[in-house]
């Protein structure tokens, strides 16, 4: 894992998603394809910007992810993350080779199945992710599983995780954050190659420093990216203020 700290979001953003996208070439130069994770929120505006405006990438080529979606929300809503990344993304790159939205407003069960066997057939080369004020990865809230290898779960959002969904500003207030959800497991994402994690802001700093600097412990969900082989985790300042070691 290597540690990466920018001067502000913009140039966080900017590092992270010119490192993902030099992946993403060389995956699709030396395979002719490449699978990637697109995580969704604020900490990602930056990062999904930069990587739009990276030159030469065959988007045709690419097969695209994503790592979660609250059950029983409209796509039409503000804080659907199906939403989010077909405005701020799909629709503005040229045609993807596919893209498999999670879909929160079917049968759950019957969803994880069909993304289930979706992302074996795809392995994944890149995935750009962030990590939760929690210290969740995707929707995997403490306690998170650890073990399961279901590629995607039904999920229980825990009150920290709601809160910060309503204080992002994507819903009128607490009740309306819905409390389950379909995300990619833990064991899932540490499949991917190579992993491009953005964490910005002063209100991340104490779940990345309990993250990257204690224990792996599934009390810290995004500890576990300690063990990942080829991990990078981009900072900036603020979000980087509490660690020991800079």
């Amino acid at each position: 894992m290597t540690i990466n700290i920018s001067e502000n979001p913009a140039e966080l953003g900017k590092l992270a998603g010119s490192s993902a996208a030099d992946f993403i070439r060389a995956s699709i130069d030396k395979r002719g394809a490449c699978n990637i994770i697109l995580a969704t929120g604020t900490s990602q505006f930056e990062t999904l910007n930069q990587l739009l405006e990276e030159p030469d990438i065959n988007w045709s080529k690419v097969v695209v992810f994503h790592l979660d979606e609250y059950i029983d929300l409209p796509i039409t809503h503000p804080a659907s993350f199906r939403k989010y990344l077909k405005e701020r993304f799909v629709e503005k790159v040229d045609t993807l080779q596919s893209v498999f939205f999670i879909d929160g407003e079917v049968d759950p069960k019957d969803e994880c199945k069909r993304l289930g066997e979706a992302i074996h057939k795809h392995p994944i080369d890149v995935a750009l992710i962030g990590i939760g004020e929690n210290g969740h990865l995707a929707f995997n809230d403490p306690p998170a599983d650890f073990e399961t290898d279901d590629p995607f779960i039904v999920v229980e959002l825990d009150e920290e995780c709601r809160k910060q969904q309503f204080n992002e500003g994507w819903f009128p207030n607490i009740e309306a954050v819905p409390r389950k959800a379909i995300s990619m497991s833990i064991k899932q994402i540490l499949k991917s190659r190579h992993i491009f994690c953005s964490v910005p802001d002063r209100r991340k700093a104490k779940a990345v420093k309990d993250c990257l600097e204690k224990e792996v412990s599934n009390f810290h969900p995004a500890s576990i990216l300690q063990q990942h082989p080829n991990c990078r985790i981009f900072l900036d300042t603020a979000s980087a203020a509490l660690l020991t070691i800079k």
